[in-house]
């Protein structure tokens, strides 16, 4: 019987191979790159783990807790160190800390808002203010996420919590992504409550008490999982290119390296323009629908000190830096404070982050020049006047999915038009979210539907 061919290695063809594999189905995975795991990379060096994509998951999304438990991985899982969570926000060329009690945009306790300096007394009122806001009489249609913060809490609100937060996660503007698909949460709690404070509160009053951190992992980094998922070398091509996917009989057959593989499915798990590549062929007006997802570029620079040359400790997570007060440097991350077990003693790392839609030119940049950019921002911002010790350096182009205004419905049509192609399948983080457990749940669903339909 013809394989089912999985177009990308990343985390979520691996995890449609998985159940494949389980379920003794024939398949080949087939990939661009020299390894599996897409942007999920680990290295090492100087006896520190460095993640050179994402760097964990969010505990409540459960599909890679699950999945870490079927291979056997649990006692490998360590979540962050949340007593130490501290987040800074650069307000006029100063680190401010983010106010204890905000969930995202959203402040739940008085008296930390009120001290902070983060924002304004104006800001702050209209907060206080925004508690009695009512639910609206009609549904309210998808807007940017810029518009419904500023209209819950004002424009300041947009640009010191909303854009920065947002610019760590997306690397996008909130002017453009979809609060329906970025935070539908909140769309949920502004029509039930009408004011997303009191829906917070009221949410978080029902709610359990949470238990265990925010963020997990796995110890050894996040590598440790694509090398558990990674299938037999046999069905595996690597440096590998499709180049074009069509209907043969019932099933179809795909070009891979100038060479025709007959496949019984054909699941396409990478970028959502890469997959309108392939299906233009069989539905062009599919095709148009998937190249209006955009993607933003992102360079992920890990810096490593000793910590005998560094000025004085790291506290908390990290910080953000917002758009108005933005050089270069989206973010960074103190990845000692973070996780445990990830630096080496006598170390510190910290990871920077640049690119998004506002910066793809940085791209370009060699990697001493984006190295020099790390080291002059931190030094203005932290005070570290020395060099690193060292300076890894990754590249993802075209490889952050951006969800903007009308996503929900873009994704919808997509998917209708899939289901006129018996046999091909979507996975990936152009569709339902972008975090590592959105997308294991997808390329699983993929595997459960190839499973489901027995086709031939």
């Amino acid at each position: 019987m013809n394989p089912v061919v999985i177009v990308g290695g990343g985390i979520s063809g691996l995890a449609a191979s998985y159940d494949l594999r389980n379920a003794q189905v024939d398949h080949l995975v087939i990939d661009a790159k020299s390894q599996l795991g897409g942007v999920v990379r680990t290295e090492t060096l100087e006896g520190n783990t460095l993640e050179c994509g994402p760097d964990s998951f969010i505990s409540q999304k459960p599909a890679v807790l699950q999945l870490i438990g079927e291979l056997g991985m649990t006692e490998d899982v360590i979540g962050s160190n949340d007593d130490r969570r501290i987040t800074y926000i650069q307000r006029d060329g100063k680190l401010v800390a983010m106010p204890d009690g905000m969930m995202m945009m959203v402040p739940t306790k008085i008296m930390p808002m009120a001290l902070s300096p983060l924002l304004s007394w104006t800001t702050k009122l209209r907060m206080g203010l925004e508690y009695f806001r009512k639910p609206s009489a009609t549904p309210l249609a998808d807007r940017s996420v810029a518009d419904f913060i500023r209209d819950h809490y004002g424009q300041e609100s947009v640009d010191y919590l909303a854009e920065p937060l947002l610019a760590g996660v997306y690397g996008g503007d909130p002017a453009k992504l979809s609060i329906a698909s970025v935070l539908p949460r909140f769309v949920e709690l502004e029509a039930r409550y009408g004011s997303l404070t009191r829906g917070v509160l009221a949410e978080k009053a029902k709610a359990p008490p949470s238990t265990g951190s925010l963020f997990r992992t796995l110890k050894q980094g996040l590598g440790e999982l694509i090398r558990q998922l990674a299938p037999p070398a046999k069905s595996v091509m690597l440096n590998s290119t499709v180049e074009a996917v069509e209907p043969q009989g019932k099933a179809y057959r795909v070009r891979v390296n100038g060479t025709w593989i007959d496949a019984r499915a054909v699941i396409l798990t990478g970028p959502a323009y890469q997959a309108a590549g392939l299906l233009g062929g069989l539905d062009p007006t599919l095709a148009a629908k998937l190249n209006e997802i955009e993607y933003g570029s992102s360079v992920i620079a890990n810096l490593g000190y000793k910590i005998s040359r560094m000025p004085k400790p790291l506290i908390g997570f990290g910080l953000l830096v917002p758009g108005k007060e933005r050089k270069r440097m989206r973010a960074c991350t103190f990845v000692g404070n973070k996780f445990s077990f990830r630096v080496a003693e006598g170390w510190q790392v910290i990871r920077c982050f640049f690119g998004g839609m506002a910066d793809a030119a940085i791209l370009g940049e060699s990697d001493e020049a984006i190295r020099c950019h790390a080291i002059a921002e931190l030094k203005a911002l932290l005070g570290i006047k020395v060099d690193p010790d060292f300076c890894s350096i990754s590249r993802w182009p075209r490889s952050m999915a951006q969800y903007t205004v009308g996503h929900g419905a873009r994704v919808d049509s997509i998917q209708t038009r899939v289901k006129a192609l018996p046999g091909v399948y979507l996975a990936g983080n152009g569709y339902h979210g972008i975090g590592l457990s959105d997308c294991v749940q997808m390329g699983r669903e993929a595997a459960k539907a190839v499973l489901a339909a027995k086709l031939g």
